[in-house]
């Protein structure tokens, strides 16, 4: 089975086993795979594989089922509607597959309305339905009239960080980018390596490595040690803490959402490991990504929540 193939039946069978969706599509992309964002007239509920014109590899193109909170029978009114032709505007979206507000929000979120020229603020500023009688006072501010029934095309961008972030909170993973690679200038002046540096040194090297934690292992089979799996912009970094270390840090290695840690080289069988002996939680970092903890801020919160209550990125994946 081709490379894109394989990915969109692992994908297509989530959640499972220790590998999340972003490890899943970083691996494909470094094979050469095509990855293409969520979208309204292209996906479906499934992964799916799109020709590419004079390319004999075919790109994968994500699932509805990737966006967080979507349901089927919303994606299937979808593709039962698109079967009479693409959607010229978010307003046919509506009318045609008859989708719930909700629906439309978690499109929004997901930046899902990239083939209806419509930008994540703008999508989410349109998804919430028909023009109010005047326009709010921040729109007439920023010389925008909110009433005329259409999303303003002046509404300022979000920063790269924000978008990574976005797609982070609604897809788990981001085609645009890495969160860890908008803090890597941080991590360098701390003297961190990235994790696709680290494995080419000699057993025993004293490094320190900083990412996201995607995957936490404690298996009663390893005699207290845990296995923590972390990810940057390069790659990812296996970390072993044995029990002394992990009772020294539990709270790190038990919560933390971004961690750095320092240790040695351990390469056995082609594998390379960091032997940990301090851990430090980086998560409060992750605040540096986006203003979207601050009431008020750019960043549309999760839906129903106050803003100091979202969290920046998704937790990891954790067996015990």
């Amino acid at each position: 089975m081709a490379v894109s193939g394989f990915a969109a039946c692992l994908l297509n069978s989530q959640p499972m086993g220790f590998y999340a969706p972003a490890q899943i599509v970083r691996d494909a992309r470094e094979h050469g795979v095509e990855v293409r964002h969520p979208d309204v007239n292209a996906s479906d509920w499934d992964a799916t594989l799109e020709p590419r014109p004079r390319r004999r590899r075919r790109a994968l193109r994500l699932g509805m089922r990737s966006i967080d909170g979507f349901k089927k029978v919303w994606a299937e009114a979808i593709m039962e509607a698109r079967a009479g032709g693409p959607f010229a505007d978010l307003d046919d979206l509506r009318r045609r597959a008859a989708l719930t507000p909700p629906a439309l929000d978690r499109l929004a979120e997901a930046d899902a309305y990239g083939s209806l020229d419509l930008t994540r603020r703008q999508g989410v500023w349109a998804a919430k339905g028909s023009a109010p009688a005047s326009s709010a006072p921040l729109f007439e501010a920023m010389g925008l009239n909110e009433a005329d029934g259409r999303p303003p095309t002046a509404l300022p961008l979000l920063a790269p960080s924000e978008e990574v972030v976005g797609d982070y909170q609604t897809i788990r993973l981001s085609l645009k980018g890495h969160p860890v690679s908008f803090l890597r200038d941080r991590l360098t002046d701390v003297g961190a390596l990235t994790a696709k540096a680290y494995p080419g040194l000699a057993n025993g090297r004293r490094v320190m490595v900083g990412g996201v934690v995607l995957v936490r292992q404690r298996p009663g089979t390893a005699k207290g040690v845990c296995f923590m799996t972390i990810e940057d912009e390069t790659g990812v970094a296996n970390l072993v803490i044995w029990p002394d270390v992990f009772e020294t840090f539990r709270p790190v290695a038990m919560g933390a959402r971004m961690v750095l840690a320092r240790g040695k080289v351990q390469t056995a069988e082609g594998v390379t490991h960091l032997v940990v002996d301090h851990l430090e939680d980086w998560t409060p970092m992750l605040g540096h990504l986006t203003p979207d903890a601050a009431p008020g801020s750019g960043h549309a919160p999760a839906r129903g929540r106050h803003p100091r209550d979202v969290q920046v990125l998704p937790g990891s994946r954790d067996f015990h």
